[in-house]
């Protein structure tokens, strides 16, 4: 009986631990397109099937974090620190012709990034022109990071940081068609 027992507290202090910390899922995997994608995933292509009932369409997704690039559908979420470096037609995503090339930030200073790129926390908009290079947009933004600055010089669709305050204007003609700029300074 105390063997029983004790094999019984076992077992129950073994399944406690197995439950109390469950396997992070890597690498890709396969998910019906009306399944939230995981955080910090993307979706690397898609294709039509019926074994997705009520959506018709299945994804293959990526843990982006053991990436550095990836090509995704347009419709995949950007994780945190990401940004759009160029946007094409493909074929390997179902119910989109668009695919891009995303790129994580890790000690780039400066990017060249789409105009629908997210511009990342501390970054800002120093540049933009006309481009072939990010299909259905037409401009490419260069972005800076602000890390030693106090002074900057952004275009006027630019964020401004927190912290960051517009300390003047000026004309320009390196913002695409916006015309001016701001001058900004830390706070």
């Amino acid at each position: 009986m105390t063997a029983v027992l004790l094999l019984l507290g076992l077992m129950t202090a073994t399944t406690t631990q197995a439950q109390a910390t469950p396997q992070r899922l890597t690498g890709n995997a396969t998910i019906c397109s009306n399944s939230p994608v995981p955080a910090g995933w993307v979706i690397t292509s898609s294709y039509s099937t019926g074994s997705c009932t009520g959506t018709g369409y299945l994804y293959t997704i990526s843990d982006a974090s053991t990436l550095t690039n990836a090509t995704v559908c347009s419709y995949s979420p950007v994780p945190a620190g990401w940004v759009i470096t160029s946007g094409y037609n493909s074929g390997i995503c179902a119910n989109t012709t668009f695919v891009y090339t995303i790129t994580k930030l890790t000690t780039q200073a400066n990017v060249t990034v789409c105009s629908y790129s997210p511009v990342p926390t501390g970054w800002v908009i120093t540049s933009a022109y006309s481009t072939g290079g990010c299909t259905s947009a037409g401009y490419m933004y260069t972005l800076v990071k602000l890390t030693t600055q106090t002074n900057a010089a952004v275009c006027s669709f630019s964020p401004i940081p927190a912290g960051w305050v517009i300390s003047g204007s000026y004309n320009t003609g390196s913002c695409a068609d916006s015309g001016f700029g701001y001058y900004i300074r830390k706070a």
